[in-house]
Parts: C-alpha cells; sequence; structure tokens
C-alpha cells in the first residue's frame, strides 16, 4: 500500500461494532471505501466490505507441490544417476527412504514461498516506506479509509456521512 497517491477522507471509530454496522450504510449512500484498519480481526468485516475469499491457499499448494518434485528430483539424482551404491542388494531408488527427506522440503518451500508472498502482497518489502491513515489503528482506534478521486460525492457530504454513522474524528490525509 505504499504506492498510494492522493487525497483521502479518515474516519475514525471507537468501537468495533459501530464500524462494522456503519460499513453498509455508508457504501448504500453511495461512498466507496478503500479500506477499514483495525487493532485485531472483527468476524464479518470481509463480508462487510465485500471482499472475495483469498486464493493464497492456491500459493501454497503449489509451493509445497514445489518443494515435493524439488525433493523427489534431487535425491532420485543423487542416488540413481550421480552416486549410485549397491548397498546389500537394495534397490537404488527406495521410494519410503524419500519420506522424511521430501516432506522437509515441501514444508521448507511452502514456509519460505508464503512469507516471500506475503511480503509481496502487504507491501512489507525492506526499503518500502510504510503508509499510515492514522497511527492509532494499531492500539485502540478502527480507521476507515476513503480516496476521495473515486467518489462522486463531495467531501463535505462523505464527511457527514461518516459523522452521521458514528465516526468521532474524520480527517484528510494527503500522501
Amino acid at each position: 500500500m505504499s504506492s498510494l497517491h492522493g487525497k483521502y477522507l479518515v474516519g475514525i471509530f471507537d468501537d468495533e461494532d459501530v464500524v462494522l454496522h456503519a460499513i453498509p450504510e455508508i457504501r448504500n449512500a453511495g461512498v466507496k471505501i478503500l479500506e477499514v484498519f483495525t487493532p485485531f480481526p472483527i468476524h464479518g468485516l470481509d463480508e462487510v466490505l465485500g471482499y472475495k475469499r483469498s486464493k493464497i491457499d492456491i500459493a501454497a499448494f503449489m509451493f509445497g507441490l514445489t518443494g515435493f518434485i524439488l525433493g523427489i528430483t534431487m535425491i532420485s539424482y543423487m542416488l540413481y544417476f550421480d552416486w549410485p551404491m549397491n548397498i546389500g542388494g537394495k534397490s537404488n531408488l527406495p521410494i519410503p527412504d524419500f519420506v522424511p527427506v521430501t516432506f522437509e522440503l515441501t514444508v521448507l518451500c511452502t514456509a519460505f514461498g508464503m512469507v516471500i508472498t506475503f511480503l509481496i502482497i502487504s507491501g512489507l518489502l525492506p526499503g518500502k516506506k510504510p503508509v499510515h491513515f492514522d497511527i492509532r489503528c494499531t492500539d485502540h482506534k478502527f480507521v476507515m479509509a476513503i480516496e476521495l478521486s473515486s467518489n462522486k460525492l463531495s467531501d463535505e457530504e462523505i464527511r457527514g456521512i461518516l459523522t452521521a454513522n458514528g465516526a468521532e474524528e474524520v480527517n484528510v490525509k494527503e500522501f
């Protein structure tokens, strides 16, 4: 979110229930909400904001599959092609012996892949400047950010709608 530019109206709420019940009213008034920042997760906030289910589980599966294939390929190459050893007449490709290494590589690739994916999606890569609409959202306030350029209503109309729906404070923030 560090690529935000423009003028934003920031509504600050004191209670999670007020925010949760204000969102449908604000959206029905024709206001497009950019994001709601909360100090803790609020059950049902995603549905009220109209967010679709994340596809991050597909990314996790693909990272795990990559680790699995990497493990099988690595062990097969090492034991069969690169350095084959005949130990007691056993097979060069003992599949049950592959399980621990394959499992560990699957977990390792999934973990690293998901951490990197999270950092990219959330914009927390090193060197990026964080965007704070209001620093109190990390402690005890609930912050609703509304981009003014994407809304047809004027600043004063949106300010009135926010105040009527329980916002205790409405500020203008420019990035």
